[in-house]
């Protein structure tokens, strides 16, 4: 069994993608998800486990302190950012920044989440001159959950986050990604643990994740596939 840790971003596709590996290929394979903080956190304590698929910023990270094997790292899947109401509010239109900036001034309380389409959220409402109009109005939602359950509770009227993390929940209404220049992309990657008892095959997982057969899997979740490194 090869065991892998990921965000919650992917946990969709890699639960789609662990099934399929094992039917068409034999190869047992099952990921536990987290936030990515917290999965970070966790192969920095020495987690057992042989692959590991986070954004590229966290990758980066942990390949700089040789916690993943040299010549591992890829990048697997780009994954849109979208905004989402709650199910039954009112759509605001989103079709340029302008109109982009009034749905943010607009809402009472903005969901986003821990991961990178958080920090890219808040760097976005920095460029758009807004930092300090919607300072208190931005809601965090805990690592590991969803920003959309926030929409779902009654807690914010606007969410933006993954669309894999987006897509489905209750009470969620998607409405897709954000306009023109303030459109934003995570690059989501892979590579295999330096601690993995079984880097071959862990290595052989990894590039099933990154075939033709897995991308489109990964388009069916909303994500695209990225080309090697280099």
């Amino acid at each position: 069994m090869i065991v892998g840790l990921s965000s919650m971003a992917t946990r969709p596709v890699l639960t789609e993608l662990s099934a399929h590996l094992g039917d068409a290929h034999g190869v047992p394979v099952r990921f536990e998800s987290a936030g990515g903080v917290e999965v970070a956190r966790r192969v920095r304590a020495g987690a057992a486990a042989d692959l590991l698929v986070l954004a590229e910023g966290a990758l980066a990270e942990l390949a700089a302190e040789g916690l993943l094997l040299a010549g591992t790292v890829r990048p697997l899947w780009v994954s849109q950012v979208v905004a989402a109401v709650p199910e039954g509010a009112a759509v605001p239109p989103l079709g340029t920044e302008s109109e982009l900036r009034a749905a943010l001034l607009s809402a009472g309380s903005i969901a986003y989440s821990t991961g990178p389409s958080g920090t890219a959220l808040l760097a976005l409402i920095g460029r758009l001159g807004l930092a300090g109009a919607l300072a208190g109005r931005l809601v965090q939602a805990p690592p590991g959950v969803p920003a959309g359950s926030l929409l779902a509770a009654g807690r914010a009227d606007l969410a933006f986050q993954q669309r894999s993390e987006l897509t489905g929940l209750p009470g969620v209404r998607v409405l897709g990604p954000l306009p023109g220049d303030a459109a934003i992309d995570s690059v989501f990657g892979g590579g295999v643990l330096a601690s993995s008892a079984r880097p071959d095959r862990a290595r052989a997982v990894l590039d099933l994740l990154g075939s033709d057969a897995a991308s489109g899997i990964a388009r069916a979740r909303g994500m695209r596939a990225v080309g090697p490194l280099g």
